[in-house]
């Protein structure tokens, strides 16, 4: 829409603003430069498009140590926290981080495995996940 290249200036070369006038299909609307400055346009797009892809380009084959890196890291973890990208930038392994999901799943599966020595061997799994009678922990019903 904005030229703002050495080649173009700092022209304004398309107003299209989307909207359909009287007497104008949406498949036909005036072109509002000649052929050549749209020849032109196109061709510096296409220029800035290249030097930014070439650039890409040398970023990874420059760090394509820390890019096989984080894909590592990425297939083991799957996610990674802003610390542990910081830590893969910076040419060290990832460190180790207990997400809150993580430790309450790490909880829940302790939990699970520990006996419970308050309740009797009778009772399910189920019957040990429910609420125990008291103040607090009771079905809405009850209160």
């Amino acid at each position: 829409k904005w030229g703002f290249s050495e080649r173009m200036g700092p022209l304004l070369y398309d107003e299209d603003d989307g909207e359909v006038f009287l007497g104008m299909s949406a498949a036909s609307q005036p072109k509002p430069v000649s052929s050549r400055t749209a020849r032109e346009i196109d061709e510096e797009v296409r220029a800035i498009i290249d030097e930014c892809y070439s650039t890409a380009q040398q970023i990874l084959a420059d760090h394509e140590d820390k890019l096989h890196n984080m894909a590592d890291a990425l297939m083991e973890l799957e996610t990674l926290m802003p610390e542990q990208a910081d830590d893969i930038m910076a040419g060290k392994p990832p460190r180790v981080i207990e997400t809150p999901s993580a430790q309450a799943d790490a909880a829940a599966n302790d939990a699970e495995q520990a006996p419970d020595t308050d309740v009797p061997p009778s009772e399910s799994p189920a019957d040990r996940r429910r609420p125990k009678p008291g103040p607090i922990g009771r079905p809405a019903e009850e209160h």
